[in-house]
């Protein structure tokens, strides 16, 4: 079997108070995400949110249901966005071929019975970042260019956080039932992500990291605003953020991050802001 799952569980701030770092760490990081001619899930219990990877190297690669769904097949009840990064590729929905090359995204609706991702060149497969959500909708599958999302610049070089984000799985771009993904850049010799940082109950979400440039790292912020708290990341890594705590890095280079969300509202605007002087 292709497909492999962890699952991780949801987790109050009274309860992570007291974690030490590695306590952190085991319930929050996820890696590795990529392995060549696998699959590899993380099922969290915060919003029923799934993370993964598909790496295909010389043969193509099946998306397979897995237990904790107790399904026939992965998207019987789910949704599912797919961004590119790595090189260019492919992925077979129920028979139809859709091209996705770097920092290209896939939509793909509940309902769609068999998913093969696929690498054009072995030498330089493809890294299928994925994230998943219960659905209730069957909205039409996608492929979403760079050229097509919305996009957004924010920041400031003098305040370390220019960049760009473009938002590409999301409700001004395409119809999804509570899935939102993107993908920010920062500019170069900026630093800070989603900084001043933000918190909202009504959705968790996670972040994934990479092009960190070798032998730098990320450090990510988590916590309650009163009391945060961080983790230090590396490249092809992702993070999960609780819908009580803020999400925000700090890179000793620039870097790009995809963020996904799931909850109970799509408005991308929905968060509540933490100003940058109260934060502890």
């Amino acid at each position: 079997m292709s497909t492999s799952i962890e699952t991780r569980y949801a987790s109050s701030p009274a309860e992570a108070k007291a974690w030490d770092t590695a306590q952190a760490r085991e319930a929050l990081l996820i890696t590795p995400l990529f392995e060549a001619g696998k699959v590899r899930l993380v099922y969290s219990h915060y919003d029923r949110f799934i993370t993964g990877g598909a790496m295909p190297a010389d043969k193509p690669v099946k998306l397979e249901t897995v237990d904790p769904l107790k399904a026939e097949y992965f998207l019987e009840r789910r949704e599912l966005g797919i961004i590119n990064t790595g090189g260019d590729g492919t992925v077979t929905v129920d028979g139809e071929v859709f091209e996705v090359a770097f920092k290209e995204a896939l939509y793909i609706g509940k309902g769609k019975r068999e998913v093969v991702f696929a690498s054009k060149n072995a030498a330089s497969p493809a890294r299928f970042y994925l994230n998943s959500t219960p659905a209730h909708m069957n909205y039409p599958t996608r492929r979403i260019t760079r050229a097509e999302a919305d996009v957004v610049t924010l920041g400031a070089q003098e305040t370390s956080n220019h960049r760009t984000i473009n938002k590409l799985l999301v409700n001004s771009v395409l119809p999804t039932c509570q899935l939102q993904m993107g993908m920010t850049e920062l500019k170069s010799g900026n630093t800070w992500n989603t900084m001043p940082a933000h918190t909202h109950d009504r959705r968790m979400e996670v972040y994934f990291y990479f092009e960190v440039p070798e032998g730098q790292s990320v450090c990510h912020f988590w916590g309650q605003p009163q009391e945060t708290r961080h983790i230090w990341m590396q490249n092809n890594e992702a993070v999960i953020s609780p819908p009580w705590s803020i999400h925000s890095g700090a890179g000793t280079s620039n870097y790009t991050f995809i963020w996904g969300m799931a909850g109970e509202n799509l408005d991308y605007g929905d968060m509540d802001h933490c100003a940058i002087t109260e934060l502890r």
